[in-house]
């Protein structure tokens, strides 16, 4: 305790004077802060930098509750820890963190949270009336201690380079509220009900005092961060991504150096091209009868319902030359709402390396009341052959093997649909990623029971997927080798390339997401598609083809859209 104290009034001493330099705080009920004893300190969160402001208008030490993604972070990890702050998930009660924050509280000593689980701004904010998580009343009736509201304005203003100005001095607004009793005479349901009604109407009392008190406008008010920061540029952060997706792209063309086209693959790949030539989109990705409760599929989601078993496997409808890839495979998470409850198809990128994101995500999902359920890709995860990368025979410079990937996903998710139906679903999403994406993409061009599509960074051209992408440098010298031209390629498109095709679901529902920096799947690519399937919306996120902030905005987005 005292060695961390010392690392945190270090801490203090080191922020303060930057902050001092190009901050102007002003505080509202500041001696609110001052009682004794422990208390919860809860805070509406507008920006990464509000622990710091708070922490620097309040005198005693607080103890943080941060995400648990940072301290995954090793040296991010061992400096919150170095002082005294400790890990939460966002997406579920977690008991470790919850036994921490009240062996602090009963302690005498501040922990502090942000009940939003987030940063949040307009609609999403408890600012404007959205609803409490209620993690905060569960902790301070536990612990049998009060909660100070905090509210905190500005601070988004830090995600601009103007707000770093010394001489501009940013103006931050602080206000805290009278402590929260945590209601000891009443049983614990009726408490933490009590306690949550004060605890919104005090965020919502402070809120509106700051704005009166200092007259703020609209833009001193919470914003999104990619609106803070939309005229900014960030040499940094494109130079970070090019060079990201530099290092993957020459990742994949060192491991297509291990494929080869023969003597045969022009012959090869006209037979196939003049058999797929007359055939339409619903004909090429047509499905067996698998939503018959019956069959193989449809006995495997029968027993997901009745006994929340998470694995579905069924032979795949599309035969390849490799056993393992000729399996589907879905992980499928239930909500509890049963089998009527609407179902997201989470389709990951190429050579994913691990499920436990998307595994993260349906949890998210079913908090909100949907079904998930992660479809393997083909030679994906359980679904790659003995001797091979995952996902390394997805793409190469087989484009038959490719296409018939392409069309083993697009109909294993058909048979999907087909047997949720039966079972009684009626509403079905997709978030998708890369590959996800082109096949989640192909897929709204013959499924039009879809609430809505969110395709991020898809590959959506595939003349310019083959070439001029980065990726596919080693594709196009074995292409040019074996004398397949860009010409007999297109003749494919019509079935393979979401920009030459058009969508069959209302394009309202899709939403494109592009990387403002992506090198792969270039803006100006998803921009052309977005215009053709008119009606659907584009987000730009400021990161490359490889990232993470275009999960956390996509649903946030899909969200203020009404869809989730």
């Amino acid at each position: 305790m005292g060695l961390k104290a010392t690392f945190y009034r270090a801490g203090k001493l080191l922020v303060r004077p930057l902050f001092g330099c190009v901050a102007r705080v002003r505080v509202v009920g500041g001696e609110n802060t001052n009682c004794s004893g422990g208390f919860l300190l809860a805070a509406n969160h507008i920006s990464h930098f509000d622990p710091f402001l708070i922490s620097l208008a309040v005198r005693r030490k607080i103890d943080w509750m941060a995400m648990a993604e940072f301290f995954r972070l090793p040296i991010v990890g061992l400096a919150l820890r170095a002082v005294d702050t400790f890990p939460a998930e966002r997406d579920r009660a977690d008991r470790k963190t919850i036994r921490t924050a009240i062996e602090r509280l009963k302690d005498g000593r501040i922990v502090g949270l942000f009940p939003e689980g987030g940063i949040r701004d307009g609609v999403r904010s408890l600012l404007e009336g959205a609803p409490l998580r209620p993690g905060a009343s569960t902790l301070a009736h536990m612990a049998g201690v009060p909660i100070l509201p905090c509210v905190i304005l500005g601070t988004d203003r830090f995600y601009s380079a103007k707000g770093w100005l010394p001489l501009r001095r940013t103006p931050v607004w602080i206000a805290f509220g009278k402590p929260i009793s945590h209601s000891p005479e009443l049983e614990k349901f009726r408490a933490r009900e009590r306690i949550e009604s004060e605890l919104a109407d005090a965020f919502k009392n402070l809120y509106a005092e700051l704005r009166q008190t200092f007259q703020l406008t609209a833009d001193d008010l919470p914003h999104p961060p990619r609106e803070r920061m939309k005229a900014r540029r960030h040499p940094l952060r494109r130079a970070s991504a090019k060079t990201v997706d530099s290092l993957l792209c020459a990742s994949l063309n060192l491991l297509h150096t291990r494929h080869r086209l023969n003597g045969h693959s022009r012959e090869e790949m006209e037979r196939y091209l003049v058999a797929c030539e007359q055939f339409t989109p619903q004909e090429y990705y047509a499905t067996p009868d698998d939503g018959d409760s019956s069959s193989e599929l449809g006995t495997s989601l029968a027993r997901v319902f009745s006994d929340g078993c998470a694995n579905v496997a069924w032979r795949s409808p599309v035969n390849t030359v490799f056993a393992a890839n000729n399996i589907a495979h879905a992980e499928f998470f239930p909500c509890t709402q049963g089998p009527t409850a609407p179902t997201v198809f989470l389709l990951h990128s190429l050579m994913s390396t691990k499920p436990v994101g998307y595994r993260r995500c349906a949890q998210r999902f079913n908090e909100l009341g949907w079904s998930a359920c992660l479809l393997h890709l083909p030679y994906h995860f359980s679904r790659v052959p003995r001797g091979y990368w995952n996902g390394e025979l997805a793409i190469t410079c087989d484009l038959v093997r490719n296409a018939e990937g392409l069309r083993q996903g697009v109909i294993e998710l058909r048979q999907l649909i087909a047997g949720l139906r039966a079972h009684g679903c009626r509403d079905f999403g997709v978030l998708a990623t890369s590959y996800g994406g082109w096949i989640g993409a192909l897929l709204a061009t013959v499924e039009s029971d879809l609430r809505f599509v969110a395709l991020m960074g898809p590959i959506v051209n595939i003349e310019h997927a083959i070439w001029a992408s980065p990726a596919a440098r080693l594709i196009r010298r074995e292409l040019n080798r074996a004398n397949i031209e860009a010409s007999l390629v297109a003749r494919h498109f019509h079935l393979s390339s979401p920009l030459h095709c058009q969508p069959v679901c209302d394009p309202a529902r899709v939403l494109f997401v592009t990387g403002e920096f992506d090198s792969i799947a270039p803006a100006g690519e998803i921009e052309a598609i977005q215009q053709k399937w008119r009606g659907s919306e584009l987000l730009r996120v400021q990161q490359g083809h490889f990232g993470h902030r275009m999960m956390r905005e996509t649903i946030a987005r899909l969200k203020q859209r009404g869809d989730l």
